[in-house]
């Protein structure tokens, strides 16, 4: 696994974000949320100007968003899409450069370090921000940046 282990400070900027939002463990809520995600990407980018993929997690209570970043509020939502105007904030960031398969593993692996390292978090969703695009860029060379909310 390719993961960088030093957090990096970063502040996320104010994000438009549509998702779908699942409740429950992430290796079952996580696909069912981007399954619905993907089939509305046509419909979706018609009407909006997709600016990234990215998702919003709590791991107490277990909330997962899949979503969209957008360059304005929605215009036509699709039925079941949430609209969030995320305020954005200071955020520790690691990046994982491989497959998405290891996002569980990575993200483990950062809170380990968060927790080793004493950094300290506020209570707001992580985000997961991918980078590269899967359908253009080979599977080992995927980025994601893992951002952690940070005090």
């Amino acid at each position: 696994m390719n993961l960088t282990e030093k957090a990096e400070t970063i502040n996320w900027p104010i994000t438009h974000y549509i998702y779908f939002e699942k409740i429950g463990p992430f290796h079952e809520t996580a696909p069912q949320a981007w399954n619905a995600l993907h089939q509305m990407v046509p419909v979706i980018s018609k009407n909006n100007q997709i600016t990234g993929y990215m998702s919003l997690y709590k791991v107490k209570p277990q909330v997962y968003r899949a979503g969209l970043a957008l360059s304005e509020p929605p215009h036509q939502l699709p039925q079941g899409m949430e609209y969030s105007y995320f305020k954005g904030g200071k955020y520790s960031k690691f990046v994982l450069t491989g497959s998405y398969k290891d996002l569980p593993e990575a993200c483990g692996r950062v809170f380990e370090i968060v927790e080793t390292d004493k950094i300290l978090t506020r209570d707001d969703f992580c985000l997961e921000n991918y980078i590269t695009d899967p359908g253009k860029t080979p599977e080992d060379e995927n980025i994601t940046e893992i951002l952690i909310p940070t005090a």
